[in-house]
């Protein structure tokens, strides 16, 4: 596999565009010094390279494997990730309390990044961990977190989120799995048996680690309907005294890409002995899930800077090879055709844009964790731009990356069309890339009576100075402001179109400012300038989609489609 971490520009955009050393200013994260990020970003560096890396196409050719006895890893999996807990990479952001490093979620959103570039499925592990440790960290209680958050920030355990199940994807609110309290003579002891079936588990089962942390959404008796009833349970495989916890892998889904995760099918209380505990109050397992829910799109977003980067690395390295045709009368390479130069660069600007989105959302979670308010409320407006456009990104960077490699980029042999498959489901899971725009215009452009997207509009306008992102933004303050004051339908049929344009136009506002540094070097430079002049201009043929009514969209019957 092709793998270089991209240390320096992840310090460029720690440095000018998260702020880091602002942050780091503040006791909390007193120890993210200068010298400890880089220490941090150079280490990660070169473990993944030295570790992961080698092990990607064995994770896509080999996969996870289903066996009666649980799911086994490929071959060298287990020695690597515990290469990766014996290096400490699970504590980067987890609070000291917890035998964690205390550094900053932007950070440790770097790390997740390197990892991921090097291998996308098998870092997947780490990120559900993270979510893990969030809802722990937030709702548990203290005998709780005394007991599992060690753990799980050592990564000594591993963490799982299990909401989804065959009638309720989406509808969280449609699931079925039971949750009945334990009566002991005096009362119940807080401890519930667990009954049911979840999909689509990532990590669900695996070799790499004792024991899984699962964190289920369940239902109480007498719990009331839809959302309203859910409730939160830690369900461990292996349980505190070393007795099975009768949970198992039914099967692991066969998909199109991301082999190195085994997505699961889990079976709680087959035999009526699956004992969980009640995370937070009984009914509060909306509330916990959207502490994990918002922690995990975010770092979906950092797994679409994850497959860009990959897929541009080795897009630029075979065109650097592969001599085909003439230029100026020679044979040529064909990085030396304009129009190889132009997918080239795009995918440079676009992997640059999704990492400078993502990290400036991931710098906003730890502003608001030094109790920043405003800060607060930009990562509500930016977590759906951040998941969305990066995903989208990420596939647009792996498709250009298979067209950049030919018919070679087409067969499995070269490797681009693994990062093409990998990056598919990003736009799907987490809430759908639909569902982060719904989000956008039906809850976000109202957050603070609409002063939240005031705000974010006003910044955009004052930094920016190239014309075509100043029209861009003037296009979406319009739009969002029509938004504010239409149907529910009018809002969905735009919310799509108006996510990307206010992503773009984010993302341009962030380029530009990188561009202005005079460390930026002739990459970068010309990086921002093809953002800027090809696709910012590109986003403001959106608006007339922004603008369009519902009417379009329901001008069909059901059955015409």
């Amino acid at each position: 596999m092709t793998f270089v971490p991209a240390i320096a520009d992840q310090r460029f955009v720690l440095d000018h565009v998260v702020g880091l050393d602002e942050i780091a200013r503040h006791e909390r994260f007193a120890a993210a010094s200068a010298d400890t990020v880089e220490a941090v970003l150079e280490g990660i560096g070169a473990f993944a390279e030295g570790e992961w890396a080698p092990l990607a196409i064995a994770g896509d050719r080999v996969g996870a494997r289903w066996t009666p006895e649980g799911v086994v890893m490929p071959d060298g999996f287990r020695a690597a990730y515990q290469a990766y807990v014996e290096g400490g990479w699970g504590t980067i952001g987890v609070d000291q309390r917890w035998g964690g490093q205390g550094l900053p979620f932007v950070v440790q959103a770097a790390v997740l990044e390197t990892l991921g570039t090097a291998n996308m499925g098998f870092a997947l592990a780490p990120i559900l961990t993270v979510g893990a440790i969030e809802a722990l960290a937030h709702h548990g209680t203290p005998e709780q977190q005394a007991t599992y958050l060690p753990r799980l920030a050592s990564g000594e355990w591993t963490g799982t989120m299990n909401l989804t199940e065959p009638q309720a994807g989406s509808d969280v609110g449609a699931l079925r799995t039971t949750a009945t309290p334990i009566e002991k003579e005096g009362g119940g002891d807080g401890t519930y048996l667990i009954s049911g079936t979840k999909i689509f588990i990532s990590f669900g089962d695996h070799d790499l680690a004792d024991n899984i942390v699962h964190l289920v959404l369940a239902r109480t008796p007498d719990a009331p309907a839809g959302t309203r009833g859910i409730s939160l349970f830690l369900v461990p495989k292996v349980r505190l005294d070393g007795t099975p916890n009768d949970v198992r892998a039914v099967s692991i889904e066969h998909k199109l890409g991301l082999h190195a995760s085994p997505t699961c099918v889990l079976s709680f209380g087959d035999n009526g002995d699956c004992v969980g505990e009640l995370i937070g109050p009984e009914f509060g397992g909306m509330r916990a899930m959207f502490t994990m829910m918002n922690n995990a799109r975010l770092n979906v977003g950092v797994q679409g800077v994850q497959v860009a980067e990959g897929a541009t690395q080795k897009a630029a390295a075979y065109a650097r090879e592969r001599v085909q045709g003439a230029r100026d009368g020679a044979p040529a390479a064909i990085v030396e055709h304009a129009d190889v130069r132009r997918m080239l660069l795009r995918m440079k600007a676009q992997t640059m844009a999704a990492r400078a989105l993502v990290y400036y959302a991931c710098g906003q979670v730890d502003r608001a964790t030094l109790g920043d308010a405003k800060a607060r409320e930009r990562l509500e407006m930016m977590t759906p731009l951040a998941k969305a456009h990066a995903t989208d990104l990420g596939n647009e960077v792996a498709s250009l990356g298979v067209q950049v490699h030919g018919g070679m980029g087409y067969v499995e042999e070269t490797g681009a069309a693994q990062f093409f498959r990998d990056a598919r489901i990003t736009p799907i899971y987490e809430g759908t890339n639909g569902i982060q725009a719904a989000d956008l215009v039906g809850r976000k452009l109202s957050l603070a009576n609409g002063g939240a997207f005031a705000d974010l509009i006003a910044d955009l306008r004052r930094d920016a100075r190239h014309p075509a992102l100043a029209r861009l933004v003037d296009a979406c303050e319009a739009v969002g402001r029509r938004l504010q004051g239409a149907s529910a339908d009018d809002r969905q049929a735009a919310s799509y179109p108006f996510l990307t344009m206010l992503s773009v136009a984010s993302c341009g506002w962030l380029m530009e400012r990188q561009a202005a540094v005079p460390a930026a070097d002739a990459v970068k430079r010309a990086a921002c300038a093809f953002y800027l002049d090809q696709i910012v201009p590109e986003a403001l043929g959106l608006e007339a989609a922004a603008s369009a009514s519902a009417e379009v969209l329901y001008a069909l019957p059901a059955g015409a489609f």
